[in-house]
Protein backbone atom coordinates (compact mmCIF):
# COMPACT_ATOMS: atom_id res chain seq x y z
CA UNK A 1 0.00 0.00 0.00
CA UNK A 2 1.30 3.67 -0.66
CA UNK A 3 1.42 6.97 1.19
CA UNK A 4 -1.25 8.54 2.12
CA UNK A 5 -3.38 10.35 -0.65
CA UNK A 6 -1.47 13.89 -1.66
CA UNK A 7 -5.26 15.04 -2.31
CA UNK A 8 -5.52 19.01 -0.80
CA UNK A 9 -2.21 19.17 1.27
CA UNK A 10 -1.33 22.35 2.52
CA UNK A 11 1.86 22.88 4.63
CA UNK A 12 4.11 20.04 6.30
CA UNK A 13 2.52 16.82 4.44
CA UNK A 14 5.15 16.83 2.29
CA UNK A 15 7.52 16.08 4.97
CA UNK A 16 5.81 13.35 6.29
CA UNK A 17 6.89 10.42 4.12
CA UNK A 18 8.88 7.72 5.60
CA UNK A 19 12.50 8.19 4.11
CA UNK A 20 12.30 4.09 3.20
CA UNK A 21 13.75 3.36 6.36
CA UNK A 22 10.71 3.05 8.56
CA UNK A 23 11.71 6.65 10.01
CA UNK A 24 9.68 9.52 10.14
CA UNK A 25 11.81 12.64 8.77
CA UNK A 26 12.11 16.03 10.76
CA UNK A 27 9.23 14.75 13.41
CA UNK A 28 10.19 16.00 16.62
CA UNK A 29 7.64 14.22 18.99
CA UNK A 30 5.80 11.38 19.56
CA UNK A 31 2.13 11.31 20.48
CA UNK A 32 1.05 9.02 22.85
CA UNK A 33 -3.20 8.25 22.24
CA UNK A 34 -4.28 10.35 25.09
CA UNK A 35 -2.33 13.30 24.23
CA UNK A 36 -3.31 13.22 20.53
CA UNK A 37 -7.16 12.73 21.83
CA UNK A 38 -6.77 15.74 24.22
CA UNK A 39 -5.99 17.84 20.43
CA UNK A 40 -9.07 17.02 18.79
CA UNK A 41 -11.70 19.60 19.94
CA UNK A 42 -8.76 22.03 18.47
CA UNK A 43 -8.22 19.73 15.91
CA UNK A 44 -11.97 19.57 15.20
CA UNK A 45 -12.20 23.84 14.41
CA UNK A 46 -8.61 23.98 12.25
CA UNK A 47 -9.86 21.41 10.20
CA UNK A 48 -13.24 22.79 9.47
CA UNK A 49 -12.29 26.03 8.82
CA UNK A 50 -9.74 24.86 6.69
CA UNK A 51 -12.16 22.63 4.62
CA UNK A 52 -14.57 26.10 4.94
CA UNK A 53 -11.61 28.85 3.45
CA UNK A 54 -10.35 25.99 0.78
CA UNK A 55 -13.91 25.82 -0.78
CA UNK A 56 -14.29 29.49 -0.31
CA UNK A 57 -10.61 30.21 -2.20
CA UNK A 58 -12.19 27.79 -4.89
CA UNK A 59 -15.16 29.97 -5.08
CA UNK A 60 -13.00 33.18 -5.31
CA UNK A 61 -10.54 31.33 -7.99
CA UNK A 62 -13.76 30.52 -10.25
CA UNK A 63 -15.21 34.35 -9.79
CA UNK A 64 -11.68 35.74 -10.91
CA UNK A 65 -11.33 33.67 -14.01
CA UNK A 66 -14.96 34.50 -14.79
CA UNK A 67 -14.54 38.38 -13.95
CA UNK A 68 -11.42 38.12 -15.97
CA UNK A 69 -12.45 36.71 -19.31
CA UNK A 70 -15.08 39.64 -18.86
CA UNK A 71 -11.99 42.01 -19.02
CA UNK A 72 -10.27 40.56 -21.24
CA UNK A 73 -13.18 40.38 -23.64
CA UNK A 74 -14.05 44.26 -22.99
CA UNK A 75 -10.11 44.64 -23.91
CA UNK A 76 -10.51 42.52 -27.34
CA UNK A 77 -13.67 44.54 -28.08
CA UNK A 78 -11.79 47.39 -27.60
CA UNK A 79 -14.50 48.71 -25.33
CA UNK A 80 -12.29 49.02 -22.28
CA UNK A 81 -8.72 50.89 -22.18
CA UNK A 82 -6.17 47.85 -21.89
CA UNK A 83 -4.26 49.33 -18.90
CA UNK A 84 -7.72 49.06 -17.21
CA UNK A 85 -7.73 45.42 -17.19
CA UNK A 86 -4.93 45.69 -14.47
CA UNK A 87 -7.08 48.32 -12.62
CA UNK A 88 -10.18 46.58 -12.26
CA UNK A 89 -11.49 46.78 -8.86
CA UNK A 90 -13.43 43.46 -8.63
CA UNK A 91 -10.30 41.96 -9.99
CA UNK A 92 -8.45 43.87 -7.63
CA UNK A 93 -10.81 42.90 -4.47
CA UNK A 94 -11.00 39.11 -5.49
CA UNK A 95 -6.93 38.73 -5.70
CA UNK A 96 -7.07 40.52 -2.33
CA UNK A 97 -9.57 38.48 -0.41
CA UNK A 98 -7.75 35.10 -2.09
CA UNK A 99 -4.19 36.02 -0.25
CA UNK A 100 -6.06 37.07 2.96
CA UNK A 101 -7.94 33.29 2.97
CA UNK A 102 -4.36 32.00 1.58
CA UNK A 103 -2.86 33.65 4.62
CA UNK A 104 -5.33 32.50 6.89
CA UNK A 105 -4.90 29.13 5.83
CA UNK A 106 -1.19 28.83 6.29
CA UNK A 107 -1.81 30.15 9.59
CA UNK A 108 -3.79 27.11 10.64
CA UNK A 109 -1.31 25.29 8.46
CA UNK A 110 1.30 26.67 10.86
CA UNK A 111 -0.63 25.10 14.05
CA UNK A 112 -0.15 22.30 12.19
CA UNK A 113 3.03 21.77 11.89
CA UNK A 114 4.18 23.11 15.27
CA UNK A 115 2.34 20.34 16.76
CA UNK A 116 3.84 17.80 13.87
CA UNK A 117 0.55 16.90 12.98
CA UNK A 118 0.15 15.92 9.44
CA UNK A 119 -2.68 17.36 7.40
CA UNK A 120 -3.19 14.06 4.91
CA UNK A 121 -6.59 15.98 3.16
CA UNK A 122 -8.26 18.94 3.77
CA UNK A 123 -11.76 18.09 2.07
CA UNK A 124 -12.21 14.84 4.12
CA UNK A 125 -10.04 16.41 7.37
CA UNK A 126 -7.40 13.53 7.89
CA UNK A 127 -5.07 13.75 9.90
CA UNK A 128 -2.18 12.17 11.41
CA UNK A 129 0.05 12.29 14.86
CA UNK A 130 2.98 10.19 15.04
CA UNK A 131 3.32 7.98 17.48
CA UNK A 132 5.85 4.81 18.54
CA UNK A 133 4.68 1.69 19.54
CA UNK A 134 7.38 -0.75 20.53
CA UNK A 135 9.92 1.29 19.26
CA UNK A 136 8.57 1.40 16.06
CA UNK A 137 7.36 4.66 14.34
CA UNK A 138 3.53 4.88 12.92
CA UNK A 139 0.70 7.00 12.40
CA UNK A 140 -2.24 7.67 14.71
CA UNK A 141 -5.09 8.22 12.10
CA UNK A 142 -7.84 10.73 12.63
CA UNK A 143 -10.73 11.84 10.05
CA UNK A 144 -13.05 14.30 10.39
CA UNK A 145 -16.45 13.09 11.90
CA UNK A 146 -14.48 10.22 14.22
CA UNK A 147 -14.96 10.75 17.94
CA UNK A 148 -11.78 9.74 18.96
CA UNK A 149 -8.79 8.10 17.66
CA UNK A 150 -9.31 4.52 16.76
CA UNK A 151 -7.20 3.69 13.90
CA UNK A 152 -3.05 3.72 13.22
CA UNK A 153 -1.31 2.92 10.37
CA UNK A 154 2.14 2.23 9.73
CA UNK A 155 4.82 5.12 7.83
CA UNK A 156 4.66 3.57 4.71
CA UNK A 157 0.78 2.88 4.29
CA UNK A 158 -1.69 5.10 4.05
CA UNK A 159 -5.27 5.54 4.82
CA UNK A 160 -6.00 2.09 3.20
CA UNK A 161 -3.87 0.87 5.48
CA UNK A 162 -5.55 1.85 8.67
CA UNK A 163 -6.04 -0.65 11.44
CA UNK A 164 -8.20 -0.49 14.06
CA UNK A 165 -5.95 0.36 17.68
CA UNK A 166 -6.67 -3.25 19.03
CA UNK A 167 -4.40 -4.48 16.57
CA UNK A 168 -1.25 -2.71 18.10
CA UNK A 169 0.99 -5.41 19.16
CA UNK A 170 1.75 -2.68 22.59
CA UNK A 171 -1.04 -2.77 24.90
CA UNK A 172 0.75 0.71 26.46
CA UNK A 173 0.05 2.65 23.05
CA UNK A 174 -3.77 1.72 23.40
CA UNK A 175 -4.51 2.81 26.76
Amino acid sequence: MGPCPPADRIGNAARSHSDGAGTIPAMSRFYSLDDANSLLPELVIVTDRLRQQRDELVGLRDAYRDREGVVLAEVIAETTDPDMADADPELRRLRLRMRGIVDQMQADAAWLDERDIVLRDIGSGLVDFPALVSGRQVWLCWIAGEDAIGFWHGVDEGFAGRQPLQALPDEAARA
